[in-house]
């Protein structure tokens, strides 16, 4: 079903507290904050500016109702869900007292309509029915042609469902709801003993279906109750089926606001008990689920090699505990996404950086990363960070074992034997790595392309580079130079084989160096760590 070209108008706070209509042409805006950001009364807020206009469907709801569904008409099921009562004398009112107990619980009220609304549906289906069947008659009188057989209600309802829940099925029938796994009707149970998720979407799919026309529609929490897989899905539908409707969602759920596509995205930055400051979300190349992540962390952000929940990534979060830690993967993407992000600070206002392990990058090289807030470990590979000698030194005294011996063994097995033994491929891997740094600093033109490019490959003198590196390296080794070595020595095996010195099974000494500095200060772990790591800026 294709969306209409249609202009929706909505009102949001400024940041002193007045009231700014807008315009959009997406019929859903999804506002995203996160707990304690004043999400709920912002609702609440935007629903007391048109209450006429305006139907909020709150976080609170509860999601039972009765077998058998105590029928009414359309007019009187509506009044109900929309005003709260059927009153004449408070629908008059025209404020909604009556269904958030007269102001005095706009967000904590809970919703105790799901049997008007299944009402409100049924009679709106038989409105419709009512209406086909007169148009029916009309034509026979006339003789005109029939009209085709209206998509009702109930069929989209049906439509929806089946959308969602493709292995079982609902049948209306009685005036009643029942559901069934597909083939198997014989089975059927009363809808009223759905699972919650299925009971969700009957509720929230009916209470969209049966809204008067030409409103804006308010969830609080459209989550709620169901899960990832489904609820894009439903929300998508009914934006779908209401597209006369404006759809706000109010949500912390940074999965539904970020594959929620076709949505303006607006943030709550902050809520001082009075005034909301918000700002609208500008589409970039940024990941948005991403994006929203950190804007609810209320952190500095650290792009940080390696996977969610590696030991590196975890020794991260130790050694920076008041920073929102964001694994990437690869050096290439903490790069790419500390600068992205550092350029699009107006959105989240924070503090960007990236650490990245050192490998065989120069100072030169070192330099200009800084200069974007890329800054590099003093070890050749992070993995190197959990043999320094300050927390074997530390490891040695907590596990009780005499710290002299277990370093000299530690030490004249990294140097001598795994060191000692790769130097002439660490070097080639070393001079490899200068020499594509050079050429990608080299300046090529499109003009003289050939030319220029033989020039940048004839000015890199690969036999110095070589020689020196080789030099370097010799130097390393004969020095017995530990911490000079950890800096050079790309080899990520280093720390899952040293565990038996300290008597600790080598594939357990990760969990446990983990495991003790969790249990540690945050000083006693920096005192430890902080001659290789680098010091960022809050």
């Amino acid at each position: 079903m294709l969306k209409n070209l249609k202009n929706y108008k909505y009102k949001l706070p400024t940041i002193n507290g007045e009231s700014k209509e807008h315009a959009t042409n997406s019929n859903s805006i999804i506002i995203i904050g996160a707990n304690g950001s004043g999400k709920s009364k912002l609702g609440a807020w935007i629903e007391g500016q048109d209450p006429l206009d305006v139907h909020r469907i709150g976080a609170q709801r509860n999601l039972n109702f009765q077998e058998n569904i105590p029928l009414s008409n359309y007019e009187y099921s509506k009044n109900r869900i929309f005003y709260g009562t059927d009153l004449e004398s408070e629908i008059q009112n025209k404020d909604k007292r009556y269904r958030w107990d007269f102001g005095k619980a706009y967000t904590t009220k809970l919703l105790n309509d799901f049997d008007v609304v299944l009402a409100a549906l049924i009679a709106l289906y038989n409105n419709e029915t009512s209406k086909f069947l007169d148009d029916c008659k009309m034509a026979e009188k006339n003789n005109y042609s029939k009209p085709n057989t209206p998509f009702t209600v109930l069929d989209k309802l049906m439509a929806i469902w089946n959308s969602i829940f493709p292995q079982r099925n609902l049948l209306f029938k009685d005036s009643k709801f029942f559901a069934y796994e597909r083939n198997k009707i014989t089975k059927k149970y009363s809808a009223n003993q759905m699972s919650d998720g299925e009971r969700a979407v009957l509720y929230l799919a009916s209470q969209v279906l049966v809204v008067p026309d030409n409103k804006t529609l308010i969830i609080d929490e459209p989550e709620l109750h169901l899960h990832n897989s489904i609820m894009n899905i439903l929300w998508e539908q009914l934006e779908n089926y209401r597209q006369d409707c404006l759809f706000i969602y109010i949500t912390h759920d940074t999965n539904f606001a970020a594959s929620h596509k076709n949505s303006e995205k607006i943030w709550i930055k902050n809520y001082d008990g009075e005034n909301w400051n918000l700002e609208k979300i500008i589409s970039s190349d940024l990941p948005e689920k991403l994006l929203f992540d950190i804007l609810g962390s209320r952190k500095n952000i650290l792009f940080v090699e390696g996977e969610e929940n590696s030991f590196d990534t975890q020794l991260y979060s130790i050694l920076y505990p008041n920073y929102f830690i964001i694994p990437c993967g690869s050096c290439m993407q903490v790069i790419m996404r500390t600068k992205s992000f550092k350029l699009t600070q107006n959105i989240h206002n924070y503090n960007v950086y990236g650490i990245i392990d050192r490998d065989f990058r120069t100072e030169v090289e070192i330099n200009k990363l800084e200069k974007d807030n890329i800054y590099t470990l003093k070890v050749a590979e992070v993995e190197n960070l959990f043999v320094i000698e300050e927390l074997i030194s530390f490891l040695a005294n907590h596990l009780g074992k005499n710290f002299s011996d277990v370093f000299s063994n530690i030490n004249n097995y990294i140097i001598k034997k795994r060191f000692g033994n790769q130097i002439h491929s660490q070097v080639r891997k070393n001079v490899v790595s200068q020499i594509k740094y050079e050429l990608s600093m080299a300046e090529i033109s499109e003009i003289n392309t050939k030319e220029s490019l033989t020039n940048a490959v004839g000015n890199i003198n690969t036999d110095n580079i070589y020689e020196d590196t080789l030099n370097s390296y010799k130097e390393a080794l004969l020095s017995n130079d530990y911490k000079r070595v950890l800096e050079m020595f790309n080899e990520k095996g280093l720390s899952k084989s040293i565990g038996h010195y300290l008597g600790v099974q080598n594939n357990d000494y990760l969990n446990t160096v983990i495991s003790i500095l969790r249990n540690k200060e945050q000083t006693e772990v920096l005192e430890i760590f902080k001659n290789y790591i680098p010091k960022l800026q809050n």
